[in-house]
Formats: C-alpha cells, sequence, structure tokens
C-alpha cells in the first residue's frame, strides 16, 4: 500500500512539473530553451526537481516595488452635480 502511495505521489509530483514547464512562457524560463526542459522533465523524479531548482522563472515579489495609484473609485450619481443639475430640470419639466 505504501508503495502505491508513494508512486501516486511521484506521478502527480511529474505532472505538475511538466504541465508547469508548458505553460510556462518561453521568455521566462531560466538556463535552457523551453523544449529541452520539456525534455529533462520527462525524467519522472529528477527532471522535475532540475526544473523546479534551475529552470523555473523566481517567484514574483509579494509587495510590488512600485504601488502604482488605484484608479479613482467610481461616483455615484448624487455625487456628480451635473447629473443632479440635469436631473432637476428634467423634474421641472415634467411638471
Amino acid at each position: 500500500m505504501a508503495n502505491v502511495i508513494v508512486g501516486l505521489a511521484l506521478l502527480a509530483f511529474w505532472l505538475y512539473c511538466l504541465f508547469d514547464v508548458i505553460t510556462t512562457p518561453a521568455e521566462y524560463i531560466r538556463g535552457l530553451p523551453k523544449g529541452v526542459w520539456v525534455l529533462i522533465t520527462a525524467v519522472p523524479a529528477i527532471g522535475g526537481l532540475l526544473w523546479l531548482l534551475a529552470g523555473r522563472p523566481p517567484l514574483a515579489p509579494a509587495v510590488p516595488e512600485q504601488a502604482e495609484e488605484p484608479p479613482p473609485a467610481p461616483r455615484g450619481p448624487d455625487d456628480d452635480p451635473e447629473f443632479l443639475r440635469n436631473l432637476e430640470r428634467r423634474l421641472r419639466d415634467e411638471d
């Protein structure tokens, strides 16, 4: 039973690494070209370890270096003076 669990864990690790190589854009891969990394990860356990240690792009920092100013919050119609003037004008015209 333990062999089955270890085998399934290795299979999952290998599939994760292979999928990660395939879906990573080529310009972010370190060291070797993408096609070579696909071939390397075809070797089940060792290829995946090599990919994670030497080929995978480094993780992006959690906090961006330059925080951009957030976009302005949407304004409601009652905060827009032009909308209120048009509303008053339309209400007067209806009477």
